[in-house]
This record gives structure tokens, C-alpha cells and sequence, in this order.
């Protein structure tokens, strides 16, 4: 936490009302998700479990609608609880949000490592096995993850105002107070920098998803400019 970054802001091609602020040490960077391979979980007492232990908030109630129709889909085949949770996947939380719920230290879509029907999230099994994108399928917060979305309404000298969207690393810092807490945390640790290619490339679809397709074209525009820009970029100290 607190090394340098370079950012980059351009208006969204889709949206006048729009700025883009992007953290291209970030989406340059060769970060890239480990569960499976080495990741020991954000909790030690949890550690098959990589990040998916809390179970996951709805962002709306289209999103919630989303997820319910794939899980619809599941069967015990490819979903080690389906039997165990059947229609009772969901629960409140103490401020009365609604998640996913979690049980023996994991969401109820984490299937365990000797499950037949596959390691891991049974909704991210069911879009592979279907040949979509597993974000059509997952809450928004699993595959956003660690991509963060932020929006600041900023006002300009003139009296005009337009809104920032600024697409950066969802860093230990934002998960809040409650960061300090876990043992281990992917976005900054070397161990899940090793992608074969670069965040913006990788995650490609997320970020379409986040950003639109013209959105997204210009992004990889500038962070292909960025990564020839050699020794004077800013680069992800956790990539190096």
C-alpha cells in the first residue's frame, strides 16, 4: 500500500456526463487469480476456500434475480449443497442486506476439492460447463473482484459537474477496517502476480462489462501506451 501509481482519465465515448480514472499500474500489472494454485484463502481457518468464505451481497435486485435464475440451473451434480440448501441459498445480514449465504467457513456455491462435479464455485462450474462468462452468471461483487468500480461526482470551475468513474485494484484498504483482519489478500501479494498476460488483457470481459466496449478500447489504447513507455512508468511493485 502507498507506492506510486499512474493514472489515467479519459471521457467515456459512450456517456458526455462521464470521465474515466483509471489506475494503470494496476490494470497493467500481472496479477491474476490463484484459488486452486496456491492461494491459502483470506482466512487461515478457511484456506480451500480463497476468498469466497463471506458469501456475497447483492449489488440491486436485478442482480439477485440474475444469480437466482442460474441457480435454478444447478444440480447435485454440479453443486455439492444443492440438496443440503435447496431454495435456501440466501440469508440477511446484520444491517438486513441480502447474501449468499455461507456455511462451514464458505458461500454455499463453494464446492470442496474432492467434489466430483468440480472444485470450487458451482455458478462459475455451471457457466463453464453452459459456455458463457461466468460474470452472466456470479454476483457482481465474485467477478468484480479485485477490480473496483468507484464514482465521485466532481465539479468543475465553470459551475458544470461531470462523473468520475474510476476503475482501480480493490486493495486490502477496501475492504475497511475489517482489511486488517485477513490473513491473507491477493491484489498486492507477489505470489498472485504471475499472469501470463496483463490485468486489462485478462480481464477483458470484466472490464467491457464495467466500462463498455468503447470504454474498454480506449483503456487498452492507453495501457498499451503506458507499458511502452519503459523505465519512467509506474509499475506494480508486486509484479516486478
Amino acid at each position: 500500500m502507498g507506492f506510486p501509481r499512474t493514472w489515467v482519465e479519459f471521457p467515456n465515448p459512450d456517456d458526455s456526463t462521464e470521465t474515466f480514472r483509471c489506475d494503470l499500474t494496476w490494470l497493467t500489472s500481472r496479477w491474476t487469480c490463484i484459488f486452486g494454485q496456491g492461494c491459502p484463502g483470506i482466512y487461515s481457518s478457511s484456506p480451500e476456500a480463497g476468498c469466497c468464505t463471506l458469501g456475497a451481497h447483492f449489488a440491486d435486485d436485478e442482480d439477485h434475480q440474475r444469480v437466482a435464475e442460474a441457480v435454478a440451473r444447478l444440480t447435485p451434480e454440479r453443486w455439492e449443497r444443492h440438496d443440503e440448501v435447496g431454495a435456501d441459498w440466501t440469508e440477511t445480514d446484520d444491517d438486513g442486506e441480502l447474501k449468499t449465504r455461507a456455511l462451514g467457513g464458505a458461500c454455499v456455491f463453494h464446492n470442496s476439492r474432492g467434489f466430483a462435479g468440480g472444485y470450487g464455485c458451482a455458478l462459475h462450474g455451471l457457466a463453464l460447463e453452459e459456455g458463457v462468462e461466468p460474470l452472466t452468471l456470479k454476483p457482481d461483487v465474485c467477478w468484480q473482484l479485485p477490480l473496483r468500480r468507484q464514482f465521485r461526482d466532481v465539479e468543475r470551475g465553470d459551475g458544470t459537474s461531470y462523473t468520475e468513474v474510476q476503475i482501480g485494484e480493490y486493495e486490502r484498504g477496501g475492504w475497511g477496517p475489517g482489511g486488517h483482519d485477513l490473513d491473507w489478500y491477493c491484489s498486492s501479494n507477489t505470489e498472485a502476480h504471475v499472469g501470463a498476460e496483463p490485468v486489462y488483457v485478462s480481464n477483458r470481459a470484466e472490464l467491457v462489462a464495467l466500462m463498455g466496449q468503447a470504454g474498454y478500447a480506449e483503456l487498452e489504447r492507453q495501457c498499451e501506451a503506458f507499458l511502452a513507455g519503459g523505465a519512467g512508468a509506474s509499475r506494480h511493485p508486486a509484479s516486478e
